[in-house]
């Protein structure tokens, strides 16, 4: 990101959502600056963490923007990095304040891992949301019953009160596909997902039904990958890719297991899990063909 990007870099209206994405906005774009200019000035991330009296890898959180930091950090960073022009430096450190203003889901905080803070907002902000799923239907098109029921089987010693706030969260998160201007949505769901009845037939058809009238968006692009496919090219398991307005970011992708997430960042590694994404696309069911083979399904529930 070249100093007259980073000036102009929005963090509001039509680029970056601050609001929506809570302090995740200003956190990604203020760390890929601050990891420009570290990497044009030839200095590793243990010289840069010692100059702020931190370890490599608060230094390496702190660029991939999983991590807030103080404005005098960033202050002392820039110094370091030989950054002079004022309004540039004014703009980093406006981004630092930002970076750690309270974000949306703290109101869930109860329920909401630190490894998957970086995701929610990133989610709330982005302009494209790619997926795969294997096993349950994804969770921006889940109906409220089939969430509740899902998050049950995640989450087996969970109370009443902590399975309803975790179903609240999920249909927050669901604003997406219905804000303006909204994001695309576009995924593809293995049959098996479809086929296998969470919460009962009942909840099941409800679910079912709810996919085929969400399909209809023109947001929402959903494609079935039939069992007859055979194998496919997502055989580790589900991934999620998001890509963030503005055009100064990288796409992020999510991979989300048990008990936390990995996400994948480096270059060849986001061009890898996109070949897959794609690959899918072609090995799964046209989206014209998707409201016929739910109703198939729906039938024979």
């Amino acid at each position: 990101m070249r100093p007259d990007e980073a000036a102009r870099t929005p963090v509001g209206g039509r680029g970056l959502d601050g609001q929506s994405a809570g302090p995740v906005a200003a956190r990604l774009v203020l760390g890929a600056r601050l990891r420009g200019l570290r990497e044009e000035q030839g200095i590793s991330r243990e010289a840069a963490g010692h100059v702020i009296r931190a370890s490599r890898s608060k230094i390496s959180r702190l660029e991939g923007g999983r991590h807030g930091v103080k404005p005098r950090d960033v202050d002392d960073l820039l110094t370091l990095y030989g950054v002079v022009d004022e309004a540039e430096r004014a703009t980093l450190l406006t981004l630092a304040e930002q970076a750690n203003t309270p974000a949306w889901w703290q109101y869930y905080s109860d329920v909401v891992p630190a490894w998957a803070q970086l995701y929610l907002g990133a989610e709330q902000a982005a302009s494209l949301i790619r997926c795969f799923e294997v096993q349950r239907v994804p969770h921006l098109l889940q109906t409220p019953d089939y969430a509740r029921a899902a998050i049950r089987l995640a989450h087996p010693g969970a109370g009443a009160r902590e399975v309803e706030r975790r179903r609240m969260l999920r249909m927050t998160r669901q604003r997406i596909l219905h804000r303006r201007p909204t994001a695309q949505f576009w995924a593809v769901i293995d049959e098996a997902a479809l086929r296998r009845p969470v919460g009962g037939l009942d909840v099941m058809r409800a679910q079912l039904r709810h996919l085929i009238e969400i399909c209809r968006l023109p947001q929402v692009t959903v494609q079935i990958l039939p069992f007859l496919a055979g194998g496919h090219a997502a055989e580790s398991g589900p991934v999620t890719i998001l890509r963030l307005p503005g055009g100064l970011l990288p796409d992020m992708v999510y991979l989300e297991q048990l008990a936390t997430a990995l996400y994948p960042d480096r270059p060849e590694e986001i061009e890898r899990y996109w070949d897959v994404m794609n690959r899918l696309v072609v090995e799964a069911e046209s989206p014209d063909e998707t409201p016929t083979i739910l109703h198939r399904i729906l039938q024979e529930t």
